[in-house]
């Protein structure tokens, strides 16, 4: 089996490592920061995990051998009284102005098998009273979802890793000399080499920076904000065991409940100005908080006078139309890249990792979805 080293320490880095390690591979694992830190796509509080894809069927397939690889691990990782790392409240689809993506979506997951619930508006009142949706004919409820706990489970699986004999390495790994088309280590800023038999960089919004010329114009990291708004004292309406995860992408906003008191979340789902993970601020802007505020008041009035308890700047790393980008470096046989997450990413996080570690150890082909040459220059998103 080879020594593989995944330079990257975010979901997609993670999980490729642990399913490497999994199958037998010698491991070692590069982070530039630390795992789980606050410039990474993985390092918010919180990620929904969700099926429904409208009609791009291949995202529902790997977003439910994630659900089901999530629950188990969270179970195992973090079983009562510990906080758990997965909460199931369910998710749930407001309609609005884009019926036809909901209506693709109830399709995808009634046919698959998924777990789907429909709403009218009279069911959806009386289940979440809290949400007023009065122009939404129809809502979807994917009751078996729901929200991982995105920073800590990075981390707890990154020190999982170290038990099973996987060392996290801290530095900035570059690609070191190449070798009749292969590459035999890569280079950390102290000088440092780490040798290896293939690579896997799976390094989020840094790729276009570890592989400028190729990617750079390929891969658009994006600002993004997500804010978290406190629920009023004693009222458990906002809470995961009366509230769901929801998504509302004609809208441009998503959200969560609120977890382990940090408050309700909001997050902007547009892409917003270009970001560099490494040097740009992370200060809250005014047009965000605004948007957010205008959510609130229109679809949770029982929160538009919430106060404003903590904001966070993350980044999309967005490929041309939202297609992850998993597939061999063009000039390195034994170079494999994982990312293009585009704000969706994070759930996807265990069923990439089995797909990395068997095209890594030749067990899989590349999916012609994830492949480079699929990947255009101009910006037209079509995966949510």
């Amino acid at each position: 089996m080879p020594h593989v080293v995944v330079v990257g320490a975010g979901v997609f880095g993670v999980w490729s490592a642990w399913h490497l390690r999994a199958a037998g591979a010698r491991v070692t694992l590069v982070e530039a920061y630390e795992p789980g830190h606050s410039r990474s796509s993985s390092g918010d509080e919180s990620r929904i995990v969700r099926c429904g894809y409208g009609a791009d069927e291949i995202y529902s397939r790997f977003a439910m051998r994630s659900l089901r690889a999530w629950r188990d691990w969270a179970q195992e990782s973090a079983p009562p009284p510990q906080a758990p790392l997965f909460h199931r409240c369910g998710v749930l689809w407001l309609s609005g102005a884009d019926e036809a993506y909901v209506e693709a979506t109830r399709r995808t997951l009634e046919a698959g098998g998924y777990g789907v619930q429909v709403l009218d508006r009279a069911a959806l009142r009386d289940r979440f009273p809290q949400v007023v949706a009065e122009d939404t004919d129809v809502a979807l409820l994917e009751p078996d979802c729901g929200v991982v706990m995105a920073r800590r489970a990075v981390a707890t699986l990154a020190r999982q890793l170290e038990r099973r004999d996987v060392p996290v390495v801290r530095g900035r790994a570059r690609p070191g000399p190449d070798q009749a088309g292969r590459l035999r280590s890569v280079t950390l800023d102290d000088g440092s080499e780490i040798r290896g038999d293939a690579f896997v960089f799976a390094c989020g919004a840094w790729l276009p920076k570890v592989f400028p010329e190729l990617l750079g114009p390929r891969i658009r990291p994006t600002q993004q904000v997500v804010l978290y708004f406190g629920t009023p004292a004693g009222d458990e309406r906002f809470g995961p065991r009366h509230m769901p995860a929801w998504v509302g992408f004609q809208s441009g906003v998503y959200g969560v409940p609120d977890l382990e008191g940090r408050g309700l979340k909001v997050g902007i789902d547009r892409h917003g100005p270009a970001f560099d993970p490494d040097a740009d601020d992370r200060a809250l802007d005014a047009a965000s908080l605004e948007k957010a505020r205008a959510w609130l008041a229109r679809r949770l009035p029982g929160m538009a006078d919430a106060p404003l308890v903590e904001s966070r700047v993350c980044q999309y790393e967005n490929t041309s139309n939202g297609d992850f980008l998993i597939d061999r470096h063009p000039g390195h046989a034994n170079v494999w890249m994982a990312g293009g997450g585009s704000g969706h990413g994070f759930k996807h996080g265990p069923a990439v990792g089995e797909h990395v570690a068997s095209l890594v150890l030749g067990s899989a082909d590349v999916e012609p979805r994830f492949s480079l040459a699929t990947k255009s220059t101009d910006a037209a998103r079509s995966v949510y």
